[in-house]
């Protein structure tokens, strides 16, 4: 079965499963799930029930689609997601941004957590992603493109959409949220950094890097969606005499207490965004 069959295959099935039709696609990343406390609940689906959808692995990711209203705007939001290395491959961990943009989504919203490699970006402060460097080893485009889906050379010049970008940092004052914005880099993993890894990424340009988010961009703007991006800073990188030993549970617990905050962030940007 190739792309567009198991694409096919997938909408059908959610179709059946759900009245929905999305606006917004929103994939929550590690300890980030408050924001379904947002929605107004209509249909959850369990991704091991979803044909062609892999099952989530990792802590902190419990693995279903919700369907309902955020402001009174259709949402699909993913509590969870799928990481490259879980051993999935990238058509498998994008998969979910070709459901939503099929079923009707326009706009993804990803958040995820992130270590910082710019010493202005403390843990627990929040960085609007402006644009990213991608680093993992395989592309999620490689391979034969469907036309059907968006063009073989994509551009990336405005990954990310710039009006909500604005509108968030708008938000986030009025939220007495310090408006970070950089530049993410998405690795591999999934080893966490050592101390010259994060020097390099620094020295390259990158403010907060992670293990997720850049293929899932990649592919929602090969089917030309608008994107906005957000990390919580659950560790810092840079300098080196600022690194502290960090396991997965710090990072869902430092990330778990900025959620609150982050989800009246979130429906706002939906409330107000004129889409």
């Amino acid at each position: 079965m190739n792309l567009l069959e198991k694409i096919e295959q997938t909408t059908t099935f959610i179709n059946g499963k759900t009245r929905i039709k999305p606006q917004y696609g929103i994939i929550l990343g590690s300890g980030l799930g408050e924001l379904t406390n947002k929605i107004e609940i209509h249909d959850e689906i369990l991704f091991e029930d979803i044909p062609n959808f892999p099952a989530s692995t990792v802590v902190g990711h419990d693995g279903k689609l919700i369907f309902g209203y955020i402001a009174e705007k259709a949402v699909v939001v993913s509590k969870g997601r799928f990481h490259y290395y879980e051993g999935y491959s990238m058509e498998e961990v994008t998969f979910p941004v070709r459901i939503f943009k099929t079923l009707g989504a326009s706009t993804l919203i990803v958040s995820n957590a992130a270590g910082s490699t710019n010493p202005d970006f403390k843990t627990g402060e929040v960085m609007f992603i402006n644009d990213h460097i991608n680093l993992h080893a395989e592309h999620p485009l490689r391979g034969k493109n469907y036309d059907q889906l968006g063009p073989r050379f994509p551009d990336m010049m405005d990954a990310y959409d710039k009006d909500l970008l604005n509108l968030a940092k708008e938000i986030a004052k009025e939220l007495n949220i310090k408006p970070n914005e950089g530049v993410y880099i998405g690795l591999q993993g999934p080893t966490l950094e050592t101390p010259a890894e994060y020097k390099y990424l620094h020295i390259i340009g990158g403010d907060a890097v992670g293990m997720s988010t850049v293929p899932e961009v990649i592919v929602a703007r090969h089917m030309d969606m608008r994107v906005f991006g957000l990390s919580v800073i659950t560790d810092m990188g840079y300098p080196k005499d600022v690194i502290k030993k960090t396991t997965h549970e710090i990072v869902i617990e430092v990330a778990s207490k900025q959620a609150p905050l982050l989800a009246k962030l979130v429906e706002q940007l939906i409330k107000r965004d004129k889409e």
